[in-house]
């Protein structure tokens, strides 16, 4: 049964205070529970839940509690009843405490059989506690999946243990085995016992991805309630407050307003985008749309979206279509390009007085706006780039507009794309009235911005906001140091890399091979319940087609991010490689990242190829080979978990794989202590 939780936020200055209501609708001491009548449970359980209960989930409760009372009574410790995890709205079914181990229990009543579905669900549970739950990240977590009616427990007599301390995979037991299968981990476990009422009281800090961010933004969460909130990500508030406040001010003063929001990747531009987008689009006036030109970005958001939206209203008994989901999902979320195409042919002022326009680096330059204007819509005359055409939309508004751009340093990938510098140029050049807010790191080299912000940071609509930038990867906590790590390479700063990558190894495993099929089997063996794992390649690896690999061939990234298992679209099947274009402002949790010879180390600096009729030729344009540089900082910062590199090692008799085109990329890499497999 999927249940909405809820979370309350109290702010108190000059301390930001969180106070967090029970996460469960039942807890107490093992000993309470066995001599509780199983309706007294039932009660509790009964009161605590938002919903009418029918008689399938008071049938399904009595029969855990029945199920329970036999299998634990001869142990001390703590049960707890349908335990919320916030980031992938559903409940657990049960939580143990029992000596030095935390016991997550999903029961299936009535299944005879271990459906993979089931068995990834109740792994997927244990490695949310693990990953964000603060007093689990050190304890053992054993999951196991209960199917009432099978014949037989199917667990090992001698559970395995994880390098996180995690029982992996789950066991897997009937309601009469589960005493014996509690009993194989706890003989199998040494350590300090669990303080129960401690681990209660730890704090939980997702990191979801930006799919599960978007569904629970949409669904009147709070970037609060499904972000981290330790002190070392703690600008991800700031950030989403100081948006705000310029906002509240424009409306407030009349004023035109433009704030670049930048930070390194995976910090959460894109979130604090979403929240600011969610937040305005539940009012009456002054609506806001989240933009972007990233087509698989939207296709992906709006059709996981609107599977949620469907799949709650079937939880709440409701009939909701597809179709009638999508009508307003796209009022907000849109293709940038077809906002652009809109206000075209329409002088009016747009619908929404706040624009929020995701990887904003990436909008086009006057001469590819130019000839785009004139080959695809017959405009002769053009004379304005995408940013300042942007920008000209929302000043038709007679009375205030904000627009919030949100920046990616280093990931501009396509021919044509401005750089954030070309919206300074704009506004300087055409909205010298327009209030511009910026942070101090815009000017960093990585931006490409510092020579235009030179020319008005003078100026008194100017506002410098620290918190405006974002210096933390909230992939997930492993990930933190990795977009370092990846510029550092890049960068062929040897020294920092090998210093960096010293500070990720243990908690974020980065090895090469150059076997593609060791690198499958790597990925499948370190993704755990439904963990997404994936091939990545730049657009221009051409010749990974010899290993099978076609950077060329069409797919769908609605189906690569967002089937299952069984379906061969998936990414899970490692047939279909995502290029940096499908994968740009996404992640996997697991991805092998394939290098090719369009990008080869030097000493003298990274030599940069493309593919054409049958040989590779030298790119000298540094405009295009800082985008190939980009390409690469993509694909290498896509994993919240680890990543595997791939680098063949060529054939001596293919004059377009020789060995020497991929040699002194894997020797470089080795060079900074990443493991062969």
């Amino acid at each position: 049964m999927v249940l909405i939780f809820v979370i309350r936020y109290i702010v108190c200055h000059p301390i930001e205070k969180i106070v967090l209501l029970e996460r469960y609708y039942y807890s107490g001491r093992i000993e309470d529970f066995i001599t509780e009548s199983p309706n007294e449970i039932l009660g509790e359980l009964t009161r605590k839940s938002p919903f009418a209960i029918d008689l399938t989930q008071t049938t399904a409760w009595l029969h855990q509690i029945d199920c329970l009372k036999l299998a634990i009574k001869d142990y001390a410790g703590r049960v707890f009843f349908e335990y919320a995890i916030p980031r992938m709205g559903r409940r657990v079914d049960v939580i143990l405490i029992i000596s030095k181990v935390i016991f997550v229990l999903e029961f299936k009543v009535g299944e005879s059989q271990f459906l993979p579905s089931a068995i990834d669900q109740v792994w997927d549970y244990a490695l949310d506690l693990k990953n964000f739950h603060e007093t689990s990240h050190d304890p053992v977590i054993a999951p196991i999946l209960v199917a009432t009616e099978a014949e037989q427990s199917q667990s090992r007599l001698l559970p395995s243990l994880d390098s996180d301390n995690l029982i992996s995979p789950p066991l897997l037991t009937n309601s009469s085995l589960l005493s014996q299968t509690v009993e194989s981990v706890l003989q199998r476990i040494t350590g300090s016992p669990i303080d129960e009422l401690e681990w209660d009281r730890g704090g939980y800090s997702p990191t979801p991805t930006i799919i599960e961010a978007a569904t629970a933004l949409y669904n009147n969460h709070s970037v609060e309630n499904i972000s981290r909130s330790d002190a070392s990500a703690k600008n991800l508030r700031e950030t989403s407050a100081a948006v705000r406040h310029v906002i509240e001010r424009a409306e407030k003063n009349h004023e035109k307003s433009i704030c670049f929001v930048t930070g390194v990747p995976g910090a959460g531009k894109t979130l604090v985008g979403l929240d600011i987008a969610t937040k305005r689009s539940r009012g009456d006036d002054s609506k806001s749309v989240f933009l972007s030109g990233n087509g698989p970005l939207v296709e992906i958001l709006r059709e996981a979206l609107v599977r949620d939206s469907v799949r709650r209203a079937a939880d709440l008994g409701r009939r909701l279509t597809k179709k009638d989901s999508m009508r307003s999902v796209i009022k907000f979320i849109q293709n940038v390009h077809h906002y652009r195409d809109e206000y075209l042919k329409d002088s009016r002022p747009p619908y929404d007085h706040v624009a929020i326009f995701d990887e904003a680096q990436r909008a086009w330059n006057l001469k590819e706006t130019v000839s785009f204007m004139l080959r695809k819509k017959g405009i002769p005359d053009f004379d304005k780039s995408e940013p300042e055409f942007l920008i000209s939309c929302l000043n038709r508004h007679h009375d205030w507009a904000v627009i919030v751009c949100l920046v990616g340093g280093g990931q501009e990938i396509n021919r044509g794309e401005a750089g954030i510098g070309e919206w300074i140029e704009s506004l300087n050049r055409a909205f010298p009235d327009w209030h511009i807010y910026v942070s101090d790191r815009l000017s960093d080299s990585e931006y490409a911005a510092g020579h235009v912000l030179e020319k008005i940071q003078h100026k008194e609509n100017v506002h410098i906001d620290q918190s405006l930038h974002l210096n933390v990867s909230m992939r997930s906590y492993r990930a933190e140091n990795v977009s370092s790590f990846v510029k550092a390479t890049l960068d062929m700063n040897i020294d920092l890399a090998r210093e960096l990558y010293q500070m990720i190894r243990r908690r974020y495993p980065v090895v090469m091979t150059r076997d593609l099929q060791e690198a499958k089997q790597w990925l499948k063996d370190h993704a755990r319940g439904s963990e997404r794992y994936g091939l990545l390649a730049s657009s221009s690896a051409e010749r990974l087609k010899a290993k099978g690999i076609h950077v060329k061939a069409p797919m769908k990234p609605v189906n690569w991010f967002l089937e299952g298992k069984d379906d061969v679209r998936s990414s899970y099947f490692l047939e279909d490689v995502a290029t940096e274009f499908q994968v740009q402002g996404l992640e996997l949790d697991w991805s092998g990242v394939l290098w090719d010879a369009d990008f080869r180390f030097s000493p003298k600096g990274w030599g940069t190829y493309s593919f054409s009729g049958s040989m590779w030729k030298n790119v000298i344009a540094p405009e295009r080979k800082q985008y190939l540089t980009n390409a690469y900082r993509v694909l290498l910062t896509r994993a919240r978990q680890g990543m595997i590199l791939v680098i063949p090692e060529g054939e001596s008799e293919d004059i377009t794989r020789l060995p020497h085109f991929y040699d002194s990329s894997f020797d470089y890499l080795r060079s900074l202590g990443i493991p062969l497999v």
